[in-house]
C-alpha cells in the first residue's frame, strides 16, 4: 500500500531539510513525498530547488502566496498513493507516528483518521493557554454542527483514503481548510477515527503563523460548510 505525504510549505528554511529527512525515515516503506512551496520568500525555494527536489517525488511551486489551504489543494490533487497524509513543514508533528495514524485505514476500519493532540498519553510541549481554549472551542462548535465527537478538529495530522480526499473540492485558501474538510467528510458519512499523537508546538518567535484572525475565519467556515454546503458526488461509500 502506497502512502502519499503532502507537505505545504511557506518560509520554512530552518526546518525543511529536517522534516524531509524525518518523513523519508518514517516507518512506511512505499512513500510518495509531495512538497508545495507557497511562494516562500526566505530562501526556502532555493533549498528545495538545489537540495530537496532530487530526494522527493514532486516539488510544486506557487508563484503567488495563496495560503495553506491552497497549497494543500495543489498537493492533494497530485497525490497518487492509496492513503494521503498531511504533514506540516515545521517540526510540531512527528513522522515516526505515521504507522499508528494510518493503521485504521489499512485495517479497513476507517476512511479518514485524525491525529489528536488531546488524546492519548504521548508527550506535548506546554505552550499557549488561549490557543488550547480556542482549539477546543472550535472543535466543540464543529462537533455540534457535524454531529461528530472529535477531540481535535484543528489538528494538522489528517489521513485519508485517496479517493475520498480527491473527491472533495477544497475552497478555503488559508487555515479554514480544517473546519471545511471536517464538515465535508462528515457530510459524506465517512468512517472517521482518531489516534492520539505527540505534539511539539512552536512559538511565534520560532515561526508559528496562525493568528486570531484565522480563528475567526475558522468559526465562519464551521457554519458555512456544515449548514450551507451540499455533499458532492458519490465516492463509493455506503449509506449510513
Amino acid at each position: 500500500m502506497k502512502l502519499s505525504v503532502v507537505i505545504p510549505c511557506y518560509n520554512e528554511k530552518g526546518t525543511i531539510r529536517e522534516i524531509v529527512a524525518a518523513v523519508k525515515n518514517a516507518p512506511f516503506e512505499d512513500k510518495e513525498i509531495i512538497i508545495v512551496d507557497d511562494c516562500s520568500s526566505d530562501g526556502t525555494r532555493a533549498i528545495l530547488e538545489q537540495e530537496i527536489e532530487a530526494q522527493v517525488a514532486k516539488v510544486l511551486y506557487h508563484t503567488v502566496n495563496l495560503g495553506k489551504g491552497a497549497a494543500l489543494r495543489t498537493g492533494l490533487k497530485a497525490a497518487t498513493g492509496d492513503i494521503v497524509l498531511i504533514q506540516d513543514a515545521d517540526l510540531e508533528y512527528n513522522p515516526k507516528e505515521y504507522a499508528d495514524l494510518v493503521r485504521p485505514i489499512i485495517d479497513g476500519l476507517a476512511d479518514v483518521v485524525y491525529g489528536s493532540r488531546f488524546q492519548g498519553g504521548r508527550p506535548h510541549r506546554v505552550l499557549y493557554f488561549w490557543h488550547s481554549v480556542g482549539n477546543q472551542f472550535l472543535t466543540l462548535v464543529s462537533n455540534m454542527l457535524s454531529n461528530l465527537n472529535l477531540t481535535d478538529m484543528e489538528t494538522c495530522y489528517k489521513a485519508f483514503r485517496r479517493e475520498i480526499i480527491q473527491s472533495i473540492t477544497i475552497q478555503e485558501n488559508r487555515f479554514g481548510f480544517e473546519p471545511e474538510i471536517t464538515a465535508k467528510v462528515a457530510k459524506l458519512h465517512c468512517r472517521i477515527f482518531e489516534v492520539g499523537i505527540s505534539y511539539s508546538g512552536r512559538t511565534y518567535a520560532e515561526g508559528k503563523k496562525i493568528n486570531w484572525k484565522d480563528g475567526v475565519r475558522a468559526l465562519y467556515c464551521i457554519f458555512k460548510y456544515n449548514l450551507f454546503h451540499t455533499p458532492q458526488a458519490s465516492t463509493g461509500l455506503a449509506a449510513p
